[in-house]
């Protein structure tokens, strides 16, 4: 069943990456994020060790979806992170192959998300050929996440052009690069993705969030689901 032939009204999913703080994590989940992102890439500025989301995680309550960011990360290096930070859900970020995201998915049995930076030439084919690899090759791949090419990996607050999304692909991806409060409503409106991700959208600084920006955030998705139901 689609969404058009469903009479429930959709609800966007939405992740809040790159926390760092309990404050942050409190606050998202009363916004009513469902999903938050954790960056073990340690280069970023949004950094937090696994020993910090240990913490962070152990209280939280049932159904939320917590998120590990890694970036071109060895297996060791995934699997002692998951040992000690149980997250829910991988997210590769960086230049791994379908093979190693299978595998280092397959060794913590976790689900996974494969992000996708997003270059000007990459078209529709490109996104559809990913997508049916990505679920030939594993059943613990959960979608793409398309993020704006940027120098580095991700956070880079960078918006794509959402018209190379195909619209049979967009229903499950996650749209993530440089959404705001200012711009997810045209992004859902054009683009009706899954779920959004946003990070430095809803930031003082680089991995320190701003409660009214992320309440703001979320409304505003709220507000276009709203929209779109009518």
């Amino acid at each position: 069943m689609t969404r058009t032939q469903s009479h429930i009204p959709f609800r966007t999913r939405i992740k809040i990456c790159g926390l760092t703080r309990a404050e942050d994590v409190n606050t998202a989940l009363e916004a009513g994020a469902d999903a938050l992102g954790f960056v073990f890439y340690p280069p970023s500025p949004r950094y937090v060790t696994p020993e910090a989301v240990a913490k962070l995680i152990t209280a939280l309550p049932p159904f939320v979806t917590t998120v590990g960011l890694f970036v071109n990360a060895s297996m060791e290096d995934i699997a002692a992170t998951v040992a000690q930070a149980p997250v829910s859900c991988l997210q590769f970020h960086g230049d791994e192959t379908i093979e190693q995201c299978c595998v280092a998915a397959e060794l913590v049995n976790r689900p996974f998300l494969r992000a996708i930076r997003m270059k000007p030439d990459m078209g529709a084919e490109d996104l559809l050929e990913y997508d049916s690899r990505f679920r030939a090759a594993s059943k613990l791949f959960s979608g793409l996440l398309l993020d704006a090419f940027v120098d580095g990996y991700g956070g880079g607050g960078k918006v794509f052009d959402w018209a190379l999304i195909p619209k049979e692909l967009a229903p499950r991806v996650v749209l993530s690069g440089g959404l705001s409060e200012q711009n997810v409503i045209e992004a859902l409106d054009r683009v009706r993705p899954y779920a959004v991700d946003v990070s430095s959208g809803v930031e003082l600084s680089k991995g320190i969030k701003d409660a009214a920006r992320m309440h703001a955030f979320i409304n505003a998705v709220r507000a276009a689901d709203s929209k779109s139901s009518q």
